[in-house]
Formats: structure tokens, sequence, C-alpha cells
């Protein structure tokens, strides 16, 4: 809005030199809105061709208005609904229509966005269990390859019997690692999908082709196609990128299972053969 004060701070002086004064901004905003009001286009033409630009006009007006004025300027619904006496029906149509137009390119930016920051957490959520579960299989790996090599050839007594004093929590601390490098597998282990997707199942929107599991084996002839039809029907786009977000959520709700389970068995493992080697050397 400045550089448009700019274009027209000429024209506000001119005008001035009629009224032997020179108006602020909120008597020229005012005196912008009413004459854009009461004025119209007398041929069908003219009214097709550039109602619509006058009605974009009359919103920045009104948003200057607000800027300047918040307890006094009306919204472009009130403008909207004003009587046919006081402006013409015209740019009453006009209005409404920019206005449901800017709240439709508003809900098309609000839903991006959403889109946007969701599959983000998603992803960010998939990566730290990733990294979750490639810790745990590093912190048992140690252990077990300490155990193996340092305790358990101690665990032959000269008569070759094995301690049992040291055999049973040895026994459970191998079983504890063992068990949590398992989940920690489990949760990291990609999923093998069959990797195509019918025709059929694209004219039908029941298709997802945002997951490259969908669609990996299908020819490329075909892929092309179905993008395009998705692309070409965005109640298809957004319930493909729904549907995708369901699956991520139900991928990340068992990774996040199979964690869970993993750091129990650490967890209460690592306690139990602390204190049966704690019960061990007190023996």
């Amino acid at each position: 809005m400045d550089s448009y004060w700019d274009r027209n701070s000429k024209l506000r002086q001119e005008f001035a030199i009629t009224r032997g004064r020179v108006m602020n901004d909120q008597e020229w905003v005012d005196f912008e809105i009413n004459f854009m009001l009461s004025h119209e286009y007398h041929t069908v033409v003219a009214r097709e061709m550039l109602n619509k630009r006058k009605g974009k006009h009359i919103q920045r007006l009104l948003k200057q208005k607000r800027r300047l004025n918040p307890d006094k300027a009306p919204t472009v619904e009130e403008l909207a609904l004003l009587d046919e006496k006081q402006k013409n029906g015209s740019i009453k149509k006009v209005l409404l229509e920019s206005e449901t137009e800017l709240k439709l390119a508003r809900f098309g930016r609000g839903v991006e966005t959403m889109y946007r920051t969701t599959y983000r957490t998603h992803t960010n959520l998939s990566a730290m269990a990733d990294s979750k579960a490639n810790l745990m299989l590093s912190v048992n790996a140690i252990v077990i390859s300490i155990l193996v090599s340092n305790l358990l050839p101690k665990l032959m007594d000269s008569n070759d019997h094995v301690n049992l004093k040291l055999g049973i929590p040895s026994m459970l601390l191998l079983a504890t690692c063992l068990g949590s490098m398992i989940y920690a597998t489990l949760s990291t282990r990609p999923k093998v999908t069959e990797g195509k997707v019918t025709r059929e199942a694209i004219k039908q929107r029941k298709a997802n082709l945002l997951f490259f599991g969908n669609f990996h084996s299908m020819p490329l002839e075909d892929f092309q196609w179905g993008v395009n039809e998705m692309l070409r029907d965005p109640e298809f786009l957004y319930g493909s990128m729904s549907r995708d977000l369901y699956f991520l959520g139900i991928v990340l709700a068992k990774k996040y299972h199979y964690l869970s389970i993993c750091y129990n068995i650490f967890m209460y493992g690592l306690i139990v053969s602390l204190l049966a080697f704690a019960a061990a050397f007190a023996l």
C-alpha cells in the first residue's frame, strides 16, 4: 500500500486544490471508497472485464482503512449487504465473489501448510525412531561382544563345569540384549509391498501414488497417467495425501510400539541381570 500512496500523491495534491486543503490518509481512503461504490460501468462488456478488478481495488482500500482506523472500517460482507440504493448491484456481486475467492485462496494455503507441517512431523518422528533403534542396536551389540569375548570363557571352572553363579546372570544379560536387538530390528525393518496399482483402482480414486511402495512395479506409462489423473482432480489429490498420512501414522505406531518393547526389555532385563550378578558375587 505504501507504493500505492506514492503513486497517488500527485493526484491527492491536485484534488486538494479544489478543496482548499490537503486531505489526510483517512479522508482520502473514504473518498476513494465512496467514489468506487458510487461508480458504475454502463456496458456489459466493461462490467465483465473491469468489475472484478474494481472489487479487488475496493478490498485494498478497505484493508488500508482497517489499518488506519480499525473501529470504523466495514468488512467486505457488510459492504456487500448494503441496500441497492446505496450502491449498484453489480459491484455487490463482485465483492462477494472476490471475498469468496480470497477465502478459498487462504483455505488452500492453509491446507497446503497443514499437509506440509504434518509430513515434516511424520518424517522427523520416523527419523527419531530409527536413531533410537540404531542406538539400541549399537549398545546391545557392544554388550554382547564384551560378554562373549570376556565373560563367557571364564564361566568354566578347572573341572570344565559351568559356574552357575555367573552362568545364570550371564545368560539373563545375553537374553536381554538379544531381545532388545530383535525388537529394535523389527522397528527398522522395511516392509516390501507389491508396488503395483491398477488403472481401475486409480479410476475409482482408491489408489495412493504418493508412496513409492505402491508404484515401483508399475509401467511408466500407467504411473504418468495416474499422476495426471490425480493432478486434474484436487479431491483425489487431497485424498491421496490423507491416505498417505494415515499409513505413515500406522507405520510410526508400529515403530514406536516395537521401540517401547525394546526399551522395556533392555531396562528391566538389565536390572534383573545386575541384581543376579550382585547376588552371585554376594553368595
